[in-house]
């Protein structure tokens, strides 16, 4: 599961939708209807949201404005609460960090999207987060997280 600090417009047709999927995974296990995922540490910061279930929703609607803005259609009926909350932080290092994740991701299956988003060094992110500063979030696959650059959760 991927659910990306990165703005919907970085991501890729494929990028895309399987965001849309993830996160919808991430609205049906935050609101209780399956137990698969339940632990899975990128749904730390929803959880940790005093109304997650409309935090995911801002998520998804994010992601469903990218989908429309391209000409394709994401079933917004699907997406269970929507309305504003208040934003996420989430630090720059965890942004950078996912930008240079996808930007690997980009240069092999996206090539011409690699190739115009190589001049941003800091991209923005979706609009359901804040950038502070900070490292790596500690719930980052651990692999990239050895060393001090990996913060944890507040």
């Amino acid at each position: 599961m991927r659910l990306w600090t990165l703005h919907p417009r970085y991501l890729d047709a494929r990028g895309l939708t399987a965001a849309w999927r993830e996160a919808l995974l991430a609205q049906k296990v935050l609101s209780g209807l399956t137990t698969g995922y339940a632990h899975h540490p990128q749904l730390i910061r929803f959880r940790r949201h005093p109304q997650p279930l409309m935090a995911v929703g801002v998520f998804l609607a994010g992601l469903a404005g990218e989908a429309e803005r391209r000409g394709y259609h994401f079933d917004t009926a699907k997406i269970l609460k929507m309305g504003s909350v208040r934003q996420i932080d989430e630090t720059d290092g965890q942004l950078l960090l996912e930008w240079s994740h996808l930007n690997e991701k980009l240069r092999k299956r996206a090539p011409h999207l690699y190739q115009q988003f190589q001049d941003i060094r800091i991209p923005e992110p979706h609009p359901l987060f804040r950038v502070v500063p900070g490292g790596i979030r500690d719930w980052e696959k651990q692999r990239v997280n050895k060393g001090p650059q990996a913060i944890p959760e507040p």
